[in-house]
């Protein structure tokens, strides 16, 4: 990366003598607390805490953050190296910098590796680029035999308050750029030097927060929302807004948006899925009259570096994005909310591992701020810490406010269940006749159908009737998944993807692959074969692959455009479709495979969201679950309405067991691609594991996986009490190994994921 060799000259003034300063480097190095190099400021120069400097190591350029403007004393003074520039940006604050440090710390990831995250904006820390515009000289000056009617056609244009390019003016007046510059070199014309960049603030609107196109909350959501309210701008606090399907809880959040709003603050509001931030912004827009700025990996680099600089001074910008948009350097923050708090795509499995929801609260309790958590079925972590159960913490940790009722004449929709073992569908077939009854009548009244499967593809495996032999990726140990909407067999852990063909890799047998299980494609193909008129679309990460095409999918729902929609757990989050009232849950049984910790919660939550989509106008809602354990405990849950009765089961299992959020579990995972290096390098470990009363390590044993992207993985399991301070076990445990390079050593603490 480079950048202007002239410090930039930020805090210059003379110094007695020059200064020494400790800087931050984004290198995987594994240590307590940052790892730091020691640096001389050039002559003249004062740098300062939080300053962004571009540093030589070794051979390469880097950017680095001040962390101390003291030096360690590691190396000789007359053996360091200067600093090469400062950034052209204020200092991070120290709250930022302390948040950085703390997520290392629970993580357990280098310092460097969640420094890398922060500053990850391409060319954040440069100046922004200029440009030259022309504006109107001293155009009284031009003699009237230079006058010609295309200079006058630029005159008259400059004299209405234009200014622009050279290129951009001679096209506006149908010139060249040559009588732009001769009249520019005469002095007609004055040329002005601009950042390209436009400045992201909101131009606020003069009235006041309650003047803003105000939606009629009803007395619940007033109640809840003055309660909440009450707590703004008052230092740290954690509410959990627990709210029934189609109750308004974003009504609710939005009330204090636009308090916030009001007092020009900055605001960040975290959404589980990229996709769903479109049709977010639609509601917001309508509410607000402006739009909020979007955070993800699809925003283009341009528009990240603005909103990036934007957020470090300090502008009063209102950002909804991804978990990855925690890490934007706020200096101006007052509030953050977490919506759908219950997610697990909350929780990042790559690289820096971490729940962006826990490492929220950790923001807005080390900047002295609100957290507001909004879900309908809320995590059993939140309903703990909100004090719901005789065994949550005391005294709670979070405020617990509910709405238990759906806003105007919409009720919650009656859940049926449909017992496959005696309306078992027809040979491959995946809909049993009592749903398709339903679905026929459903139609026939003019209303809106979501079958919801939360199997991406056509069939999940693809097996050879000839020999035996499944369609397996070359990189990890798992099945691909067939897709006939692109015509590929994919790897839905790696990317892998290889053309669909019909013949046999194996044996090399034509026309004998058969596919087995459905997905939601195959569910399509039968849907349009027993209902022929009717419009049916797909809704997952597939068919809406970005934000926009995904708002343009949804809005077509909405708009009555869509009979059937076949959907995975994309469609069950946080929409609105006024005319959808039958839900069809065709693999209930699904989410309960595996013997995953979460898998009964996770199960339940699902569910319930997938189920709230029905009935959210007036017309009465209902859903129907398909599965072979209808006596379910999740299923009686959902059924009866009696979701507190669930959360207080799982709440005993997990107590019982010493799991979490009554216990403490984290993970070591080493990874390589020689399977035996990995497991000898495991082995090793495992002679040199702690013995700590009531902490138990459990392993190595191969992961589920045991290799993604061609990599062999073997994995612990750490289990202690909930008071105990995991992170100072493992640092004593792992601290002290020598892992080879060629091994990749993570620690998940929390883990959400056995895979």
């Amino acid at each position: 990366m480079s950048a202007s060799k002239t410090p930039h000259p930020i805090g210059q003034h003379a110094l007695p003598a020059q200064q020494i300063v400790q800087v931050a480097v984004p290198l995987p190095i594994r240590q307590k607390g940052p790892f730091a190099y020691d640096y001389i400021v050039p002559k003249g120069l004062r740098v300062t805490v939080g300053m962004i400097v571009e540093i030589p190591l070794g051979k390469r350029q880097i950017w680095g953050i001040v962390i101390a403007d003291t030096p360690s004393g590691d190396v000789a003074a007359d053996k360091l190296k200067e600093i090469i520039s400062l950034a052209d940006l204020p200092a991070l604050s120290r709250s930022h910098l302390s948040f950085l440090s703390q997520v290392s710390d629970w993580t357990m990831a280098p310092f460097g590796m969640v420094m890398r995250m922060m500053l990850s904006t391409p060319k954040a820390h440069l100046p922004p680029p200029t440009c030259v515009i022309n504006a109107l000289g001293d155009a009284d000056k031009m003699p009237s035999g230079k006058r010609t009617p295309k200079r006058e056609r630029v005159l008259d244009f400059l004299a209405e308050g234009h200014a622009m390019s050279a290129a951009d003016l001679a096209k506006e007046t149908g010139t060249s750029q040559a009588v732009i510059k001769a009249m520019a070199e005469q002095g007609f014309l004055k040329k002005l030097t601009i950042t390209k960049e436009a400045n992201l603030a909101y131009q606020m609107p003069k009235q006041e927060a309650e003047s803003y196109n105000l939606v009629e909350l009803t007395p619940s959501q007033k109640d809840v929302s003055q309660g909440i309210s009450a707590f703004l701008n008052k230092g740290f606090s954690a509410h959990l807004l627990d709210g029934v399907t189609g109750s308004g809880k974003t009504e609710v959040y939005f009330e204090l948006v636009a308090k916030m709003m009001a007092e020009k603050k900055q605001l960040l509001i975290l959404l589980p899925e990229i996709a769903l931030t479109a049709a977010w912004q639609t509601r917001f827009e309508a509410r607000f009259g402006q739009k909020p700025l979007i955070w993800h990996s699809s925003v283009s680099s341009a528009k990240r570096r603005k909103l990036w600089r934007a957020c470090l001074a300090g502008e009063p910008v209102i950002v909804v994005g991804a978990r990855s948009a925690l890490f934007l350097p706020f200096s101006n923050l007052g509030l953050i909310i977490v919506d759908e708090e219950h997610e697990p795509s909350f929780k990042q499995e790559d690289m820096v591992i971490y729940h962006a929801r826990d490492m929220a609260v950790m923001r807005a309790h080390i900047e002295s701020l609100p957290i507001v958590m909004a879900t309908a079925t809320p995590s059993l972590e939140s309903w703990v810490n909100a004090g719901q159960t005789p065994l949550s913490v005391k005294p709670a940790r979070y405020h617990h406010w509910q709405l238990l009722h759906r806003v105007g004449e919409s009720t919650l929709p009656d859940i049926q269940m449909i017992d496959l073992k005696k309306d078992r569908p027809s040979a491959g077939r995946w809909l049993s006749d009592p749903l398709l009854q339903a679905m026929s009548e459903c139609l026939g009244a003019d209303q809106q159908v979501l079958l919801f499967l939360n199997r991406r593809g056509y069939a999940p495996l693809s097996i050879c009737e000839a020999c035996g032999h499944k369609a397996k990726c070359n990189a990890c140990d798992s099945w691909l998944v067939t897709h006939r909407l692109s015509a590929s067999r994919q790897c839905h852990h790696c990317g892998y993807r290889q053309p669909l063909r019909n013949q046999c890799d194996s044996c090399g047998e034509k026309d004998q692959m058969r596919a087995y299980g459905p997905g939601v494609e195959r569910l399509a193909e039968e849907v349009a074969l027993l209902f022929p008129e009717a419009r049916v679309a797909i809704l997952s990460s597939d068919t809406a692959a970005n934000p926009e095409v995904a708002a343009e999918l949804i809005r077509a729902i909405s708009d009555k455009e869509i009979d059937i929609v076949i959907g995975t757990q994309m469609a069950a989050k946080g929409h609105h479709f006024p005319h959808l009232t039958l839900v069809g849950v065709v693999d209930a049984d699904f989410g309960l495979q595996g013997g995953d910790l979460r898998a009964a919660e996770r199960t339940y939550q699902m569910l319930s969201q997938a189920s709230g989509r029905a009935g959210r106008a007036a017309e009465k809602g209902v859903a129907y679950l398909q599965s072979y354990e209808p006596d379910n405990a999740v299923f009686h849950a959902l059924s009866s309405g009696n979701r507190d009765a669930f959360l207080g089961l799982e709440t005993q299992m997990r107590q019982a067991a010493s799991m979490p959020p009554f216990g403490r579990l984290a993970a070591v995972i080493l990874s390589g691609v020689d399977e035996g290096q990995v497991e000898a390098q495991a082995k090793l470990l495992a002679s040199q594991r702690p013995q700590y009363k009531d902490v138990l390590i459990f392993g190595p044993t191969p992961a589920p996986i045991a290799r993604i992207r061609g990599r062999y993985r073997m994995r612990f399991l750490i289990r202690a009490p909930r008071g105990v301070n995991l992170q100072e076990i493992l640092s004593e445990w792992l601290d002290k190994q020598r892992i080879p390079s060629q091994i990749f050593m993570q620690i998940d603490i929390d883990p959400y994921s056995f895979m």
